[in-house]
């Protein structure tokens, strides 16, 4: 539980996923939704504002939250990632999210996710994800699948 790895291919040069990573006008249309905030530089801020959905539930105002470690545009992006919707799960504090993506060819991109999760199992479960989408338990599996969508056909799963 450590550690999580996701990997997946997608019809798309690597910077059309990059810019799906990191741009917020890109962000906004798949997974939970919401405009990413970067500050690519090493050090720099990331942020997700919640979504207006969430908020309505009672969300705090800011989602998730983190710093940049590395941006190699569009190869490599290395962050902390920390989930704010609840007490315990700011008190498992940021933790390194690493994203790797590559040419394989043909017009395909492999991207592949490292969530590295030491002394945060509240944090491992929910990015593990579910199957029961309707609760909101789709991880990063859901996350991936939906950017992959999006890049693919120009909608995402739940359009």
């Amino acid at each position: 539980m450590n550690t999580k790895v996701f990997r997946i291919f997608i019809k798309a040069t690597p910077q059309a996923v990059w810019d799906a990573i990191t741009q917020p006008e890109w962000t906004d249309r798949y997974g939970y939704g919401g405009r990413a905030e970067f500050d690519l530089r090493p050090g720099g801020t990331y942020r997700v504002p919640t979504p207006k959905a969430m908020l309505d539930m009672g969300a705090p105002p800011t989602i998730v939250d983190g710093e940049v470690i590395e941006s190699d545009p569009p190869r490599k992006l290395v962050q902390t990632w920390r989930a704010l919707w609840s007490p315990e799960m700011i008190n498992e504090g940021a933790k390194r999210l690493t994203w790797e993506i590559v040419d394989a060819g043909n017009g395909v991109t492999a991207l592949t996710v490292t969530h590295e999760l030491e002394g945060a199992p509240l944090t491992a479960v929910t990015v593990a994800g579910s199957t029961d989408i309707a609760s909101g338990g789709g991880g990063w599996a859901w996350v991936l699948s939906d950017l992959k969508s999006l890049l693919e056909t120009g909608k995402a799963m739940a359009a």
